[in-house]
């Protein structure tokens, strides 16, 4: 007999009675009944029930706590039909205990039950983790991650993608969030930086000959905690393809979302071909270029409507309407509405109006509508009698985002999206660069990006109008996946950066390897990278992406279980050459 078990805590059934067997495991519960005790044994796997009859055991047992580990031997009864437990795979029998041995001893008090660990504090479920993961359904998730990935590197090697993995101390580069620096002992007052992503290496694959890489992957990015980004490190499927345009990655994207996603759920899943959206467009009807398609909300423009309108707050501002459906909503929903918009977006105010079944108009605004506004808001919205409009009035892109904040509001409130279903799309035409708030060019998404008509487009066009070879996989108002056609032509890219306000010498210094390399014969080539985290995170229908992780960083991106960050020894710092300076006071 194994030294530790013959059975695992989910195995033994009615063909088992009669036998001796040996089951180690985690105590869950402990019911004492005087002369009889019942103890619910737990193991990776599932529970068994254990009965203890034995005088000289019970007193045993009232040393144990729950959540102690224990090896005990006995033999398999089966159980009175009236006490079977349709619950638990195990529950025709339990196991009448014979001895008993404590492996590892509990605390008399924990921090919290594990049965309940989802209803305490989130920095104290991440202290004590390793407790928190014991919970049934928090383990679950960890185990339906596993058989994600196992399926996402099935899929990729059938596809004939192979997997290679990449270094994560690098060099530092400039693509989109702050690095992870590592300071080196070996080089005096150089830094190594974690990846933000594998772009350079999986470029340096397809020249070195690799048709097609993908790889499970690390990246590291100093960015702000989100409830849907993980904060310094998240893992995607990062994917790269020679001898490839944008039509081979979307299609690659599409094969690897409607797989995993109908493998993994029950819910109508979009199929292929996903519908297109360009960037502007999806700017100008969602107010966001991640949609989500599940709410039938559209934004409309109402600008030259209001051309001549008296109300000040709409004078010279781009004007977006969302029309609603308002027969069962009550003044009070519009009112929330509006505190939302101040107190939630930082908004002045949210204008409407209403059309009653009388057609009489009310609202914030409705002194401002003149007939003839009425008449061109029927006619360009469909405006009818039971219905509402909200005005979101600003510069463009502020009243496209702010607009696309208050239809997501509009669609939760009013329980307008669709339910049970994934509604997948890509969006595309992404611009080559954007303003940053100082006004200077900068590449808007992926500066490694073939631009749309090439040299002639940097060289001919306003750099705000040049489109870029990008796209954006999204699901359920979730960006799941970043890609592009890549730039591997050296004239080119160093026309690209010189635009962002790079140097060619700029270029070379820090994208040298790679710049290097395009010398040597470089395949035009393409690629994405789907989010891990996030499409877990969509499958399991969670909120939180931390859910999903085994050991995540809170919401400040501390790791309060290792206690990371922390201050290191002067000894550690004056390896790596770092001398810590104090903020006076």
């Amino acid at each position: 007999m194994h030294v530790y078990r013959t059975h695992k805590c989910n195995e033994l059934r009615v063909e088992n009675v009669g036998q001796k067997v040996k089951l180690s495991g985690f105590v869950k519960t402990i019911r004492d009944l005087g002369a009889m005790i019942f103890i619910d044994l737990r193991d990776h796997y599932g529970i068994t029930q254990l009965v203890v009859t034995d005088l000289n055991l019970i007193s045993k047992i009232h040393k144990i706590n729950v959540e102690s580990t224990i090896c005990v031997k006995g033999e398999v009864l089966k159980r009175d039909k009236e006490t079977v437990n349709e619950n638990i795979e195990t529950g025709e029998i339990e196991v009448k205990i014979e001895s008993i041995e404590v492996l590892g001893k509990a605390k008399n008090i924990l921090p919290f039950q594990v049965e309940d660990s989802q209803k305490v504090k989130e920095d104290l479920r991440l202290e004590y983790r390793f407790l928190d993961l014991r919970n049934e359904e928090i383990h679950k998730k960890i185990v339906f991650r596993s058989n994600v990935l196992k399926f996402l590197r099935d899929k990729m090697t059938d596809l004939g993608f192979v997997e290679i993995q990449t270094p994560i101390l690098t060099s530092s580069s400039p693509e989109g969030a702050r690095d992870f620096l590592v300071p080196s002992r070996l080089h005096k007052g150089e830094f190594y930086a974690l990846p933000q992503a594998p772009q350079q290496f999986k470029q340096l694959l397809m020249i070195s000959g690799f048709d097609k890489y993908y790889q499970i992957a690390p990246c590291f990015r100093d960015e702000d905690p989100r409830a849907d980004r993980s904060p310094g490190e998240f893992y995607q499927l990062d994917f790269e393809m020679s001898f490839a345009d944008q039509e081979d990655v979307l299609a690659i994207l599409e094969e690897i979302a409607v797989s995993t996603f109908s493998h993994f759920t029950n819910f109508e899943v979009t199929k292929a071909p996903f519908v297109r959206i360009p960037y502007k467009e999806a700017m100008d009807k969602y107010g966001t270029d991640k949609p989500d398609l599940r709410n039938p909300l559209i934004l409309q423009d109402v600008t030259e409507i209001f051309e001549n309108s008296d109300f000040r707050a709409f004078k010279g501002k781009t004007i977006k309407a969302i029309k609603i459906n308002s027969k069962d909503v009550s003044r009070r929903f519009f009112d929330s509405m509006v505190d939302f918009a101040i107190s939630n977006l930082g908004l002045k105010g949210l204008a409407w109006i209403r059309l009653d079944n009388d057609k009489n108009l009310t609202g914030t605004i409705s002194k401002f509508v003149t007939s003839e506004m009425l008449d061109s808001l029927k006619a360009k919205l469909d405006f009818k009698e039971e219905e509402a409009i909200f005005f979101i009035a600003d510069e463009y892109l502020k009243a496209c985002s702010n607009a696309g904040d208050i239809r997501i509001e509009l669609g939760n409130r009013l329980d307008l999206l669709e339910k049970n279903v994934y509604r997948f799309c890509f969006v595309n035409d992404f611009p080559m660069y954007e303003l940053n708030d100082d006004g200077k060019i900068e590449f808007n998404h992926n500066p490694f990006s073939m631009p749309v008509g090439g040299m002639d487009s940097l060289e001919n066009k306003n750099p705000l109008d040049i489109i870029a070879y990008q796209f954006d996989m999204v699901c359920n108002g979730y960006e799941l996946a970043s890609g592009a056609v890549r730039n591997h032509d050296t004239d080119i890219m160093i026309k690209a950066f010189e635009i962002a306000g790079y140097t060619e010498e700029d270029v070379k210094r820090r994208f040298g390897s790679l710049f290097n390399a395009f010398s040597y014969g470089a395949p035009p080539h393409a690629g994405a990278a789907p989010g891990i985290d996030r499409m877990i995170m969509l499958l399991l229908e969670e909120n939180n992406i931390r859910e999903v992780i085994a050991f995540p960083k809170n919401s400040k991106a501390r790791d309060v279980l290792m206690k990371a960050p922390s201050v290191v020894s002067d000894e550690q710092l004056r390896d790596v050459h770092i001398k810590v300076i104090q903020e006076e006071k």
